[in-house]
């Protein structure tokens, strides 16, 4: 009798034991709507994913996973009126043999809906497919029907583990192919998405952030769903794999808040994706991309594609690099530098990480040589030839036409030939440099004054307190917005502002631009200069960049009416707020409040100017994890607008986006803040 106590004791525990289990919470879960979007997150151990589903007259189903950057859509025809989505169950992990994803219950107030086009790949071609309607006719899959059923399922262009979608209907039916509501007049549906790319490693909570990091839920969240061993992802769902700049500008952003196992990652990351000349890679093409990339170029294999077409990137990395093996991570530089590189994008390289930064600064140097040599606009750094892009305003028209941009020639270049100078000067590169080389460092702290003193004069526009006044009188009556908080701010000064960039000839692009934080975050402007355009761009917009809801990234009243048309509240890189460059603002002049060297009306002005960006900060807080936003002006106020909620915007945000996490560092002062004391301020003099 016993004995048969224990065993049913046993089977008891057994089953308690596996309905925890089943029960068991995922180690993150959330979700959060946006615009037109509602978004659902969860992570588990091989399985993270993003469901995304589309609210609106243009509905759709989709999945993001981070394992190889793949995804799987479905589209649906346009609903007679505007459909609502509600989630019934939240994603659940789920795991079939190969194949890791998640199962979801949701439905939509609809009397029926028809699939126009389901996209399983990586998730470029879902990205393809929602702005311009196309992806690759070899990633095509038609749906099977059974029943109640729904499938789409293909294995990877390689015979690999591949991808599936199979929507279930619980209320309503399948007619003829159309999904039919039931009697209460709504479609609900079980949702399964499945992929068999290899799952990355999430860093552990302990691992990623220290005790100074904000206490802020969503940004938190938004983080880790961002954060593993192999890479940071950019975003989701739409980069939901390595971007250079991205982890770059985080890193550097969140760097106060991050444990030092994080910041190594992020490192490695890109230190691991240099080119054999010290680039550092943009953006890296994974999965089936890759292998259909491979197959065009007449190559086998799913070997990365790595894009290196951008040039910003490639002058952040050893200013990032300085900051951490220089600061924070001062007693841990030498052994993590001596450390080997892997990554799954370059398997085999397996360099020590201090000869990947080395190569890197070499280039640097080399580039930043001519112009140090003979400064003009000629020797300036240009974007790559035959492009538009080639900095963080990577859309088409985001330079306003130019190739000579002000971030990378003004702030970035000066900044990345210090950084060789500092971390030369520190030995930490000693084990990694050749006798040319240090002839090549040698010079770096020379060729930097020459930058810094050299190149932001060549960025430099001015109007007339009566153009000024003209100009914004016209832009802000074509935008609907009130010219007279901004004629107040400008009263009769001249105003003068850096161009977005120069074009070939020298002729600046009179957008004014929030790209004045890099050179506050990088640079050491003289008191005039940091009074001139810190007050240009805190003056309320259109006469400067500051509104209700942000700090808008692009101010173009002073350009003609044809830039003006491309740099609209609807652009991607137009007069709309982007989080991570406020945060790169506040960071900035956190930065130079701490110097030593400001008279005091300067510093009483700069302080004002941190309340003020605070104040916006704060009043956009529930969107502050998005990739940006755009807004209207009602009600005698600018009110927030979720970027790709309008017809006429060009794309839509992420909900995720790893620099918009930058907050859990990047803090407001103190009420109570101490004035700067000789012992304590920062010389940047030095």
């Amino acid at each position: 009798m016993i004995e048969g106590f224990r065993r049913t004791a046993a089977g008891v525990l057994l089953a308690l034991t596996l309905a925890s289990q089943a029960s068991a919470a995922p180690d993150l879960a959330y979700r959060l709507t946006e615009g037109q979007n509602l978004n659902a997150f969860v992570r588990e151990n091989t399985v993270a994913a993003h469901l995304l589903l589309r609210n609106g007259t243009d509905p759709r189903i989709l999945v993001a996973f981070p394992a190889g950057n793949s995804g799987v859509g479905l589209w649906f025809e346009r609903t007679a009126r505007p459909a609502t989505w509600r989630l019934d169950r939240p994603p659940r992990p789920v795991r079939r043999g190969a194949l890791n994803g998640v199962i979801a219950s949701a439905s939509l107030d609809a009397p029926r809906l028809a699939a126009k086009q389901a996209v399983l790949s990586n998730v470029r071609y879902l990205r393809d497919y929602q702005a311009v309607g196309r992806f690759p006719a070899e990633v095509a899959v038609q749906p099977r029907i059974a029943g109640d059923t729904l499938t789409w399922r293909r294995a990877r262009l390689d015979g690999a583990p591949g991808y599936e979608l199979t929507i279930r209907v619980v209320g309503g039916r399948i007619d003829q192919g159309v999904i039919v509501a039931g009697p209460d007049g709504r479609i609900a549906l079980e949702i399964t998405a499945l992929t068999g790319d290899a799952p990355l490693t999430p860093i552990p909570a302990a691992q990623l952030l220290n005790a100074r990091a904000a206490a802020d839920p969503a940004a938190r969240d938004a983080l880790a769903f961002l954060s593993y061993r192999e890479k940071f992802l950019a975003g989701s769902w739409r980069f939901n794999t390595y971007f250079g700049r991205d982890t770059l500008m985080s890193v550097r952003l969140l760097m106060p808040a991050l444990q030092p196992a994080a910041v190594e990652s992020g490192l490695n990351s890109v230190l691991a994706r240099l080119s054999a000349g010290g680039e550092v890679a943009h953006e890296e093409g994974i999965g089936e991309f890759a292998l259909v990339q491979n197959r065009k170029a007449g190559r086998g294999g799913g070997a990365a594609e790595l894009d290196y077409g951008m040039i910003d990137d490639d002058y952040m990395l050893g200013v990032v690099a300085a900051d951490y093996l220089l600061g924070l991570g001062r007693a841990r530089a030498r052994a993590y530098l001596a450390q080997p590189l892997t990554s799954e994008s370059q398997p085999g390289a397996r360099d020590p990480a201090g000869a990947a930064l080395a190569r890197n600064l070499r280039f640097v140097l080399d580039q930043g040589r001519p112009f140090a040599a003979a400064p003009s606009v000629g020797t300036l750094i240009a974007i790559k030839p035959g492009r538009t892009t080639g900095e963080w305003r990577d859309s088409n028209e985001g330079l306003g036409r130019g190739v000579y941009a002000y971030d990378v020639n003004a702030a970035l270049a000066p900044a990345a030939i210090e950084a060789a100078d500092r971390l030369f000067r520190a030995g930490l590169l000693d084990p990694y440099l050749s006798a040319d080389d240090r002839a090549r460092f040698a010079d770096a702290a020379k060729m930097a004054r020459v930058w810094r003193a050299k190149a932001p004069p060549l960025f430099r526009v001015e109007r007339s307190a009566a153009q000024a006044a003209a100009a914004i009188r016209a832009y802000a009556s074509s935008l609907g917005v009130p010219a007279a908080p901004a004629l107040r701010a400008l009263g009769q000064q001249t105003l003068v502002f850096h161009a977005v960039s120069l074009d070939a000839n020298g002729e600046p692009a009179p957008i004014m631009n929030s790209d004045e934080g890099f050179a506050l975050l990088f640079g050491r402007p003289s008191a005039a200069d940091l009074d001139t355009f810190v007050t240009a761009i805190m003056r309320p917009f259109p006469a400067g960049l500051m509104t209700d809801v942000g700090l808008v990234v692009a101010n173009a009243a002073f350009a003609d009416r044809e830039v003006q048309a491309r740099f609209t509240p609807a652009a991607y890189h137009g007069a709309v707020v982007w989080s991570w460059h406020q945060a790169l603002l506040a960071a900035g002049l956190e930065r130079q409040l701490a110097r030593c060297d400001l008279p005091a009306p300067l510093r009483a002005k700069l302080g004002a100017a941190q309340t003020e960006l605070w104040r916006a900060i704060r009043a956009t807080r529930t969107v502050q994890s998005s990739e940006l936003w755009s807004w209207t002006f009602r009600d005698g106020r600018y009110q927030i607008a979720p970027f790709g909620a309008g017809k006429a915007d060009v794309d839509e945000s992420n909900a995720a986006q790893l620099w918009s996490t930058v907050y859990l560092a990047v803090r407001p002062p103190p009420p109570n803040r101490r004035k700067v004391s000789p012992e304590t301020c920062l010389d940047l003099a030095r």
